[in-house]
């Protein structure tokens, strides 16, 4: 269990360096502001750790914009702010050029590829409803019903102050399984670029009662007999063995949210 604690404090360590320049056209300065540069968490959203950018920022945009809310893109993409800092940073970079150059926005928010964050209590609301949904494949929703409102709350303050100790005091409740069995289902999100996460029900074991592993979850759902000839699958930032047991990356690799997140980056044409 030792071993497994550091895994999962290896895990939530996970950082991704970010650069943050400020859109031209929102620019009402005649010199461009310098670029703000942090470490953001994997495991975080972007509005939880963007003030300062706001901040830095507000300086150098007119007063009538300085209540809008700002918004990401990468690349061209505007980034969904209720995905993972760390499963947006796979899916749109993926490490090829570090820092992670990231756009921010006052102005034209696309209502067709974004839903609005007005508050923290936006993201707290979707964390706790996919926290919920979580339990609910995994133990029926019964371990998140029996916990209080102290404990909502640590889950959710451990996770805005980056703090692993009090996270997972409570989060290992979530994670509790019976060692033949597993969880009742594998609560996971496989993405892909430009399209929507895929998610199905899916077995700890299959039907022979063999543990269900990677392959088996990527050859059932990308049609792909040999997943790992047409693109690259990474989880938490690593390509893990296709072998490694669902359960296992259940346990270790899961968000917060205690989805296991599956990013499949198809070969570039």
């Amino acid at each position: 269990m030792a071993e497994d604690r550091e895994i999962l404090r290896e895990v939530w360590e996970g950082r991704v360096p970010v650069c943050v320049q400020l859109a031209s056209e929102d620019c009402s300065t005649l010199s461009a502001p310098d670029p703000y540069y942090l470490m953001v968490p994997r495991l975080s959203y972007l509005p939880l750790v963007m003030d300062k950018v706001r901040k830095h920022f507000l300086r150098f945009i007119s007063p009538e914009l300085h209540e809008a809310e700002m918004w990401l893109e990468s690349d061209g993409t505007p980034l969904k702010w209720h995905y993972p800092v760390g499963v947006l940073f796979d899916l749109q970079c993926g490490g090829a050029s570090l820092p992670w150059a990231l756009t921010a926005h006052f102005t034209h928010f696309p209502e067709q590829d974004l839903i609005r964050c007005p508050s923290r209590e936006v993201v707290e609301s979707h964390f706790m409803s996919s926290l919920k949904e979580a339990d609910g494949l995994k133990h029926r929703g019964q371990v998140i019903t029996n916990m209080q409102s102290k404990d909502h709350k640590q889950l959710w303050m451990g996770l805005c102050n980056d703090k692993f100790d009090q996270f997972w005091a409570i989060n290992r409740k979530l994670m509790e399984s019976t060692p033949e069995e597993g969880f009742k289902f594998i609560p996971f999100r496989l993405h892909s670029p430009c399209q929507p996460p895929l998610q199905r029900l899916v077995r700890p074991l299959t039907p022979d009662g063999r543990r269900s592993t990677l392959t088996d979850l990527l050859t059932q759902f990308l049609s792909m007999s040999s997943p790992e000839v047409g693109g690259r699958v990474v989880i938490q930032g690593i390509e893990a063995p296709q072998d490694t047991p669902l359960q296992w990356l259940s346990e270790h690799l899961s968000h917060p949210d205690n989805f296991l997140h599956i990013c499949y980056i198809p070969v570039a044409s």
